[in-house]
């Protein structure tokens, strides 16, 4: 059982319901987390945008949900179970499945998922403001606390001023469009 008290079934055989038409595999990820790596025949249904109600039709199928570790697949999961379906979650995720030899698709043309973007400007501004404050001034310390202060507000709002400013760079814009309409295609 994971956190969400749902039922964990093993990447094997989900491949065998899915193979048999029994199931459907839900990706609770992000759509720019889908484009860069997924597994085949998986719907793509963002957290973000998850509402059970659109899982509807599907009411003759075995609903699996996976995610990269398993947290979003819970609050989907949670979310679902609100509205009386029935779920399972597909125990270790994406990485169980590429760790079972089962098929997914990859496009490491796609840029890096944005929070990991994210994770790596931070990181730079951070160790650049206390390289600059040890060899220039000890006034560059302030970048090193300004990364740190957008940090604490982004995880207490959930707003990423940062998130938001690199989905605008040309890297990103030009796949947004084609991650965008193989969200709305699912």
């Amino acid at each position: 059982m994971s956190l969400s008290n749902l039922p964990s079934v093993d990447a094997r055989t989900v491949q065998a319901w899915l193979e048999k038409g029994e199931a459907l595999l839900i990706d609770v990820r992000e759509p720019d987390e889908h484009a860069r790596e997924r597994i085949v025949g998986a719907r793509l249904v963002p957290l973000s945008r998850f509402e059970p109600r659109s899982l509807a039709g599907e009411r003759g199928k075995t609903l699996v949900f996976h995610c990269n570790s398993g947290n979003r697949t819970a609050q989907a999961a949670e979310l679902l179970r609100m509205n009386d379906g029935q779920a399972y979650q597909l125990e270790g995720g994406l990485q169980a499945w590429k760790r079972a030899g089962l098929p997914v698709i990859a496009d490491r043309t796609a840029p890096l998922p944005i929070m990991r973007q994210v994770q790596i400007v931070a990181g730079s501004l951070v160790l650049l403001g206390i390289v600059l404050a040890l060899l220039v001034s000890p006034w560059f310390m302030a970048l090193s606390a300004f990364v740190g202060a957008g940090l604490i507000v982004a995880g207490v709002t959930g707003f990423c001023g940062m998130a938001n400013l690199l989905r605008h760079m040309p890297w990103n814009r030009a796949r947004e469009a084609a991650v965008t309409s193989l969200a709305n295609a699912r």
